[in-house]
């Protein structure tokens, strides 16, 4: 007797547990895709993996800082299923350069990468990029006025195409020209900053 009422209180146990597991409801909800400040913040969580050369350290550049450049070409882009690295395309596009560590964005398309940078006197060298992990990128900088410019002396990355892309147009520095500016948060901000 005991046997059977016990068998009949784990039948029930059994059927209210598939009953509720069957009657879970499913999210029909869109997924919703990440906002431009989302995937840009989310690279600040990530490192260059060192393909072939190793990290650089974790030390301070002149050059460190965030810039922008906005890209005036107003045509969409192409529609591609593997469009190319680092395509000069028109809109905003972000980078930041954090003790060795070069962070890439476009704000209208959603690309984005990050490699390795190291800083030799008026050399600008990128290397661990995952779009050509193999490839070293060789510029001369310089820094006039919140501006920063790239003048390629070598990069064969992406077809050429990251060159073309560093060095098309100058890099508005996000960086605040004085320390009361930074206080005070009076200064003429480049837009994306």
């Amino acid at each position: 007797m005991r046997t059977s009422a016990y068998l009949s209180v784990v039948s029930v146990a059994a059927a209210v547990l598939i009953a509720t597991a069957c009657s879970a409801p499913v999210s029909t909800a869109p997924t919703e895709t990440p906002s431009p400040t989302d995937v840009w913040l989310s690279l600040f969580q990530k490192t260059p993996y060192p393909y072939t050369t190793p990290l650089p350290p974790h030390t301070p550049t002149v050059l460190d800082a965030t810039y922008v450049k906005w890209d005036p070409k107003t045509a969409t882009p192409v529609p591609c299923r593997r469009c190319p690295d680092y395509a000069p395309e028109g809109g905003l596009w972000k980078m930041s350069l954090d003790r060795g560590v070069f962070r890439y964005f476009h704000t209208v398309t959603g690309w984005k990468s990050i490699a390795s940078f190291a800083v030799a006197g008026d050399r600008f060298i990128l290397f661990n990029d995952p779009y050509c992990p193999t490839e070293i990128g060789l510029y001369t900088w310089t820094l006039e006025a919140g501006y920063l410019t790239f003048v390629e002396i070598d990069d064969p990355c992406a077809i050429r195409l990251r060159a073309k892309n560093l060095t098309s147009l100058p890099w508005a520095s996000c960086q605040p020209p004085s320390v009361e500016a930074a206080v005070t948060d009076h200064w003429p901000k480049p837009d994306g900053c």
